[in-house]
């Protein structure tokens, strides 16, 4: 029987429901979850983002079944979706988002609970990070106007890389660290903002890094109705109205609508400010910078992690 279940499951699946998992929340159900998303991403994404026409009828399905827990056969009252605690993203600079998909050794980064402010899915187990997966983002691909390029998505290491690439054949490519470092450089110029994502169904770990456009991203539109679904870089934008022409690109290329022009100078709104750097890159006048802010979450600083960690071991 088990060689027969051996011809019959892809590797790749083999190895993602065999990878070992140490955090709260493993269950067989959530590795089906996992492979629900992984496999029909553009399906789960078309649903989740309202996209899909059975988006609405699914949507009930999944409040029926996620407030009354019928497999666990315990009645209760009907819940809400609450995509931000199970799926989330992290802003990050593109300088850090280029180390990331280039940390060139396997990591163990463990419960980043300061760094990832969410409930769940808060670790970066890097297992092989050479091996990074370029995929026609799902936001773009479900979108009807889209933003090109579509291979924007950088799945990084296994299992998930190698799931990626085995069930999307035609949508995903295998690339070098320096090639991913060049989308992502792309992607910024263009005025993209970089997310480290995680996700609870995919082994309660970090996964991809995606370059988000408010246009296509599902994650950045629940962001701006109230879904917390995205983590601040721990900076904030800061303004020298000194140097200011008052051209407004900075309020142009802002993702979150966090900068207003008043009076021809840019007013930066603090709670909405992820902290990017977009606006930065966009000011021809170099008027703008970036903050720590010490209200907010701290960086996702994949150098200093890692050396903390040696020290610690």
């Amino acid at each position: 029987m088990n060689k027969f279940f051996d011809k019959l499951v892809k590797p790749s699946t083999k190895a993602f429901f065999t990878e070992r998992v140490t955090s709260p929340g493993d269950s067989f159900f959530a590795r089906i979850h996992g492979y629900i998303y992984a496999r029909w991403t553009y399906f789960y994404i078309g649903v989740a983002t309202g996209r899909h026409p059975m988006a609405r009828a699914l949507k009930k399905l999944w409040r029926f079944t996620a407030g009354n827990k019928i497999l666990s056969g315990k009645e209760t009252t009907p819940g809400k979706i609450r995509f931000a605690n199970g799926y989330h993203g992290k802003a990050m600079l593109v300088g850090e988002a280029k180390k990331l998909v280039r940390v060139g050794k396997s990591i163990n980064l463990g419960d980043l609970e300061q760094i990832i402010p969410y409930t769940r899915a808060r670790e970066i187990i890097l297992k092989n990070p050479d091996h990074i997966v370029a995929l026609d983002c799902p936001c773009r691909a479900t979108s009807d106007n889209p933003c090109l390029p579509m291979d924007v998505c950088l799945v990084i290491g296994e299992p998930f890389a190698g799931f990626i690439l085995e069930h999307h054949p035609q949508r995903s490519r295998k690339i070098s660290g320096k090639e991913a470092s060049e989308i992502l450089d792309s992607e910024h110029k263009r005025g993209h903002v970089q997310h480290a994502f995680f996700k609870d169904a995919m082994l309660n770990r970090f996964y991809a890094v995606c370059n988000c456009c408010s246009c296509c991203c599902g994650a950045i539109k629940s962001h701006r109705n109230g879904i917390p679904m995205l983590a601040s870089s721990g900076f904030i934008a800061w303004a020298n109205i000194e140097n200011c022409l008052g051209c407004g690109e900075c309020s142009k290329s802002c993702q979150f609508e966090a900068i207003k022009m008043f009076e021809n100078h840019p007013v930066i709104n603090k709670e909405q400010c992820m902290g990017c750097g977009v606006c930065l890159t966009k000011c021809r006048h170099q008027c703008l910078s970036l903050k720590l802010d010490p209200g907010k979450c701290p960086p996702l600083e994949i150098s200093r992690l890692i050396e903390a960690m040696s020290r610690e071991h």
